[in-house]
Parts: C-alpha cells; structure tokens; sequence
C-alpha cells in the first residue's frame, strides 16, 4: 500500500542527501473514454430488476419489439411476475393519453410481439396508464446527406468493381475529399 512505503526526502533535503528517489509508476485513471450504451447492461441491471424487467434490452430495443409507430406513443414501465414464477407476466405500458384506445385495441398484438422477444410465453396481460412517454433520442447514426460533386474520372472506374456497398461508400467519400483537398489547395 502506498502508507506502507518508506518516507523519502523530499524537495531540497533529497538534494542535501544526494539520493535521487525512483519514480513510482502510477496506472492511469480510467482507461478509454466508453460509449454510456456499453455501460448500461451494466449499470441499469440492479435498476431495471427492480422495476421487473429481467432483461434490460426489453427496455432498450422496445421501438424494435413493437415497431417505431408504437413506440413513439408507448414504452414499457414494468413487467410483474407472480411469486416464484418468471412467466404469464402483467406488462406495465405508459400510454400517450390520446393514444390509448389505439393502443388498447393492438394489446394482443404487442403481447405476441414481447413474447416472440423472450421466446416464451412471459407476458399474459398488459395493462396501461396514461402519461408522458419519454422521446427517444435519434440514433444519429444517420447517414450523412450525399456529396453531389463527381468522383474524379480516374478514381471512378476503380471503384466500380467494388461489391461491398458500405466498403464502396467509403472509398468514394475519401475519393471526393481528396479531390476536395487537391482543388482547395490549387486555389490558395
């Protein structure tokens, strides 16, 4: 422990002595920066547990369970259980108000849909309350709007043979940013 080390001159007695003490190497703090996505099967599991859902990604992949139309109206606020039993659940869904006779009339549809998500039979019943449904943000994974310049004529043919779509995609943005780079630097 870093107590148990023995104390050394310090500052200007350590030059009076002669004694240059070795550097401890310290770890550094942390570590790489982590997307909060990574971190929270980690960090929400004892949360989501408690408010019974057994699987977080219940929560998370909801707009992919019940479809983005849904989802935008809906999101799930619990999933009860009876004791000692993980099946024939009550789902607990938060309802826009003027969404929840539309949402009432397709319950048995988003039960097959959770369901189909566990691979058994966990949600028997759901039952709804009105109130405000948390927007989820946008993926942002959107992709970037295109770039309306030509690819320069003698990268173009070379790029054509490529099968892969997102690799050609990539290959033709680096192709134009070059031939921006080039052009940006003729006219200075």
């Amino acid at each position: 422990m870093e107590r148990d080390r023995p104390s050394a001159p310090k500052g200007k007695a350590a030059k009076a002595t002669g004694k240059a003490t070795p550097r401890v190497y310290e770890r550094p703090r942390g570590g790489q920066a982590r997307a909060i996505a990574d971190l929270m099967p980690d960090i929400g599991r004892s949360a989501f547990r408690r408010f019974g859902f057994v699987q977080s990604s219940v929560v998370t992949r909801w707009p992919e369970i019940v479809g983005p139309r849904h989802a935008e109206v809906c999101m799930p606020e619990a999933i009860r259980f009876p004791p000692g039993e993980k099946s024939d659940g009550i789902l607990q869904l938060v309802v826009l108000p003027a969404h929840a006779p539309m949402i009432s009339m397709v319950i048995p549809e988003i039960i097959e849909r959770v369901n189909r998500f566990f691979g058994y039979c966990a949600v028997a019943k759901v039952k709804l309350r009105q109130g405000e449904v948390m927007k989820r943000p946008d993926a942002g994974r959107t992709a970037p709007p295109p770039n309306l310049k030509p690819i320069p004529i003698e990268l173009g043919e070379s790029l054509r043979d490529i099968g892969d779509p997102e690799l050609k995609a990539v290959l033709e943005s680096l192709a134009r940013s070059m031939a921006n780079s080039e052009n940006t630097s003729d006219k200075a």
